[in-house]
């Protein structure tokens, strides 16, 4: 009867567990299927406007809406009931002017959105966060960050909002505000701290040794530095912000908010047949061959996984130039004078149809500061690049791979070989059952590429797939998340304002 009493007992305990709503084991449980990452096929498109009218997507799993940028011909965010993914219907926007602001990117957490905006009253001043409600739009919080906030984002705890604050200067460069990073604690109010790069200038030339990049015409370092994109870690306790016309990548610490360290990107030797490139728009062919140029990887987006422990950053290597009325930084290669006893065969290279029409930085390669090149260093690396989180070391890069598969896939612009290739420019990193799947956006190939990183060494290529005209943005919506239970991309094209969905087959 005592062994009877027990059982039964344990039999209560174990019902009252189960329906025990403060229980993490009632909670529903994650979903788990087996999808073919080399699949993803589009399922569904809407067009929400022409040119710059799709730029940044984010997805909110409670209303399950996509919230995009759109800055076409109107400054307001667009709202679309993605709830059946093959119909996405425009339901809402938010009208943005009453902020003196444009929207740059979107982030949201457990219902609240998040808005980067630049100062549409003067746009070297300090820019906004404006946080939303994702279910009825109203204003949460106005929080001010620092100049041209070009890129927000949570943390995945969503205890932290950052943006990359680019600062750019102005077109007559009369003022360069400081380029920045903003730290949000969302449950303290949503108090902020801005920091700038100013510490780091004392390390100038053991920066630039190492490739990091100070225009000559910079004011100062502080000002010349210019933060483009985010990611954070896992746990919430790193970050990692892209310097793109710098050529590296700050490392942040979220707890102390400090930024502990800037990892100089150094260059990419284009001389070697795997990183061979086409230069020449001029030639009437693709032919990726060897030359003697460096590229600057130069990243804009950014992303992160873990493996095995180890924390790694990839980072898609588009390169930027500053073009300004003051300053630019751009010369085709034919205009420049080079160093004859390294280029004893300039008169050949510069022909249009060999290296005349690539753009090269211009006030780079002087090594001996004697008035003439000698050597050739372009913009961006035209590949993406995965990285050690704590070291900054490079781990892999893909070499040409992003432009010979755009041109067996048919979509390379030979256009754009003078300039940067096939242009990447958004990446993502999602984990796909045990798999950890990398998604690049190639914004003059139309496309994006997927790769298996789970070894961050040796990645696998898996799939080409067409998108809309020059993809700007890349969202991963995972199984668990999404309205069907299967993984879902998004792409947001500002060439054509189309936003497409994709989805995978099952395995």
């Amino acid at each position: 009867m005592k062994k009877l009493t027990l059982s039964l007992l344990a039999l209560i305990t174990l019902f009252a567990s189960c329906n025990n709503d403060d229980n993490p084991k009632n909670q529903e449980p994650e979903v788990v299927v087996n999808e073919n990452p080399a699949t993803f096929k589009e399922i569904s498109s809407i067009s929400i406007g022409g040119e710059g009218a799709a730029e940044i997507t984010a997805y909110d799993e409670k209303t399950k809406k996509l919230f995009t940028v759109n800055n076409s011909s109107t400054n307001q965010i667009d709202v679309i009931d993605l709830s059946d993914p093959t119909k996405p219907t425009k339901i809402s926007k938010i009208d943005l002017t009453p902020y003196e602001g444009a929207s740059n990117s979107v982030a949201i957490f457990d219902g609240k959105l998040a808005v980067a905006l630049e100062s549409t009253v003067n746009k070297q001043a300090n820019g906004k966060v404006v946080v939303f409600n994702t279910t009825d739009y109203s204003v949460i919080k106005q929080i001010t960050v620092g100049a041209l906030p070009d890129m927000v984002t949570f943390s995945p705890d969503g205890k932290y909002i950052m943006t990359a604050n680019e600062g750019e200067p102005n077109t007559t460069y009369t003022q360069d505000p400081n380029g920045t990073i903003s730290i949000i604690e969302v449950a303290n109010n949503y108090a902020v701290t801005t920091l700038d790069f100013a510490s780091f200038s004392t390390q100038l030339s053991t920066l630039k040794k190492d490739g990091f990049r100070i225009s000559s015409f910079a004011i100062s370092f502080a000002a010349d530095v210019e933060p483009e994109y985010v990611t954070i870690s896992d746990d919430s306790k790193t970050a990692w912000v892209t310097m793109q016309e710098n050529n590296g990548v700050a490392k942040v610490d979220l707890a102390s908010k400090t930024i502990t360290a800037i990892f100089p990107l150094g260059f990419k030797d284009f001389n070697t047949a795997e990183n061979g490139i086409d230069v020449s728009d001029k030639d009437d062919k693709v032919a990726f061959s060897p030359w003697k140029v460096k590229g600057m990887y130069m990243p804009d987006a950014i992303s992160h996984f873990t493996i095995n422990n180890t924390p790694y950053f990839v980072t898609v290597n588009e390169g930027d130039a500053r073009e300004y009325n003051a300053y630019s930084d751009i010369k085709r290669m034919k205009d420049v004078k080079l160093d004859a006893s390294v280029f004893p065969d300039a008169a050949t290279l510069k022909l249009e149809t060999n290296l005349g029409r690539l753009n090269l930085i211009a006030d780079m390669g002087d090594t001996d500061g004697d008035g003439d090149l000698d050597e050739m260093v372009s913009f961006g690396a035209r590949s993406f690049s995965i990285w050690n989180g704590n070291t900054g070391k490079i781990v892999y890069d893909s070499k040409n791979d992003l432009d010979k598969k755009s041109q067996e896939f048919g979509t390379y612009d030979d256009k754009r070989s003078d300039d940067k290739g096939s242009e990447p420019e958004a990446v993502v990193v999602a984990k796909m059952g045990t798999q950890s799947i990398l998604f690049v956006g190639v914004e003059r190939s139309d496309a994006f590429l997927t790769y298996d990183v789970t070894n961050p060494a040796a990645p696998q290529y898996l799939q080409t797939v067409k998108t809309g005209d020059a993809p700007e943005g890349l969202l991963f919506i995972p199984a668990s998340k999404s309205p069907t239970k299967r993984s879902l991309v998004i792409v947001s094209s500002e060439g054509d304002g189309v936003i497409k969905i994709y989805q995978p087959d099952l395995k």
